[in-house]
């Protein structure tokens, strides 16, 4: 995914800044010193200072985020630990590494928040209300960024109930899940001066700014479109009256020799925006990736509430297309004026895992 932020009025500035250091207070100095030259012409400090850290850095954590408020003294911060970074043409993979992206945002009002605060997800108004404040919901809103633990954070309930908050329809929801550790309690989430290790944490935008978002879907599709014809929250019971293991299996043996390679690029399930379409394209289908098995009621979960009725097809990565979608997105944006900076979050299934040549 790939957000990027465009200037209106005022001197709005983004610059960053990336270091491969392994000491920890090496990086944060290295980092914020190319965020602070790249941002050379502003008399204030920053706004707002995004933060994307490998499990390196996780044992200093505290470290690092002093350091990076005393250096770059940013009114707001907001972080992750995840596998790998990113920061202008490197990528930091397997290996420490420390990003940071700093803006300067004149004009525009900021909203930090943690899950922590949100209310129960019961449909009421009141609860609506609520998360409307928590997170700064208002007409002019721009962009609300969410970065989360993926062993705490309900990201089935959460989503639906932050874009049921958006007032308008305006300001869209972007974000991505830590990755940094694979146990529960194991990555780290920053917020201004605050330090967790559940839930999520998020920065509202608002005001003299305009935020165009990107998503690189980077699937291939394999198999027949079927139908769900049973369903539970997030749970595929049925696939045209079969258990959804047996269906998806079907599809699976279909691949033949390519089957390997499905299962080594993983699986997704792509979900028909319009059901009543009677012939499907690459861009008809929200791709999420499944989650587990119930072996027990034959039944597959993914990340996303479905419902029965819904058409779905199999998914799996593929490099080629995953390139030629991000071209063809990014051909589009050469319309719009040139952006003041952009944010990318990339799955990690990504990077070399799927691009083995690094690109």
């Amino acid at each position: 995914m790939v957000s990027t932020v465009l200037p209106r009025q005022g001197q709005m500035k983004l610059g960053s800044g990336i270091s491969g250091a392994a000491d920890t207070m090496s990086a944060a100095f290295q980092a914020c010193e190319q965020c602070l030259a790249s941002l050379s012409g502003i008399d204030a400090n920053p706004d707002l200072a995004i933060v994307f850290f490998s499990p390196h850095h996780l044992t200093s954590v505290g470290q690092l985020s002093m350091a990076i408020q005393r250096r770059l003294g940013a009114r707001h911060m907001i972080g992750v630990s995840c596998e790998g970074v990113m920061g202008g043409v490197q990528s930091l993979e397997r290996a420490p590494g420390l990003s940071i992206l700093a803006a300067s945002l004149p004009g525009v009002e900021i909203k930090t928040f943690t899950t922590e605060r949100f209310p129960a997800s019961d449909g009421s108004a009141e609860s609506l209300f609520a998360l409307r404040d928590i997170i700064g919901s208002a007409e002019d809103s721009r962009f609300t960024l969410l970065l989360g633990d993926p062993f705490s954070m309900p990201l089935i309930r959460l989503l639906p109930d932050l874009n049921n908050a958006r007032i308008g329809g305006n300001g869209v929801v972007f974000g991505g899940l830590a990755s940094a550790s694979l146990t529960a309690g194991g990555n780290a989430l920053l917020l201004d001066d605050q330090i967790y290790k559940y839930g999520g944490v998020g920065v509202s935008l608002r005001g003299n700014l305009r935020v165009d978002t990107i998503v690189s879907q980077g699937c291939k599709a394999f198999g027949q479109p079927m139908v769900i014809t049973k369903s539970r929250n997030n749970l595929i019971i049925e696939l045209g009256g079969k258990p959804a293991i047996e269906a998806i299996q079907a599809a699976l043996n279909e691949q033949g020799d390519g089957r390997h390679q499905v299962l080594t690029n993983g699986m997704y399930v792509g979900i028909a925006v319009n059901e009543q379409r009677e012939r499907f394209g690459r861009d008809d289908f929200l791709i999420r990736r499944v989650m587990g098995v119930r072996p027990a009621e034959g039944a597959v979960a993914v990340a996303e509430l479905v419902k029965t009725g819904q058409t779905i097809r199999m998914h799996t990565r593929d490099a080629d297309i995953a390139r030629s979608d991000l071209a063809m997105l990014l051909d589009a944006q050469k319309l719009h004026e040139r952006p003041a900076g952009a944010l990318v979050v990339s799955s990690s299934g990504r990077g070399r895992k799927l691009f083995k040549d690094g690109s």
